[in-house]
């Protein structure tokens, strides 16, 4: 038994019509099914489950989702986001484009080019604080 990937994602939002202008308009994502409370989207191969909650509040850590995009269409993601409006959260301190923005209810979101090999090859040049490797991928057997 082996996880071989995310299912889907869902994020609670306020105002459904505004979450879906975000992700469809700004994003590029693609409306699959909607119904009262909710809509499932497509962003590459992501599926995105946007559900009303009108108690949904504004993330206060640095947890958040990262979409990958490649380098060609980086710049015009980015300025498509910004012109959204959308908070910008955190600057770009590690390797490969991102930039960190918030979608209409605060969820904290990042689009980045670069992948988990790019990541840890950077962090072989500059490791940080206390960072082990473990080259064989070590995992433990999964409880049953």
């Amino acid at each position: 038994m082996a996880i071989s990937g995310v299912n889907h994602v869902t994020l609670a939002v306020r105002d459904l019509d505004r979450a879906l202008h975000f992700y469809v308009r700004v994003l590029g994502g693609r409306r699959r099914a909607q119904w009262q409370r909710g809509a499932y989207l497509e962003l590459g191969t992501l599926w995105l489950c946007l559900e009303l909650d009108a108690c949904a509040a504004r993330q206060v850590d640095d947890a958040h989702l990262a979409f990958s995009v490649d380098a060609q269409g980086f710049a015009s993601l980015g300025e498509a986001i910004r012109l959204s409006g959308a908070r910008i959260w955190k600057d770009n301190r590690s390797e490969g484009a991102s930039l960190y923005f918030e979608d209409p209810d605060g969820h904290k979101l990042e689009i980045h080019v670069g992948d988990l090999r790019t990541r840890l090859a950077s962090c072989r040049e500059a490791p940080y604080e206390g960072m082990e490797f473990f080259d064989d991928g070590e995992s433990e057997t999964p409880a049953r």
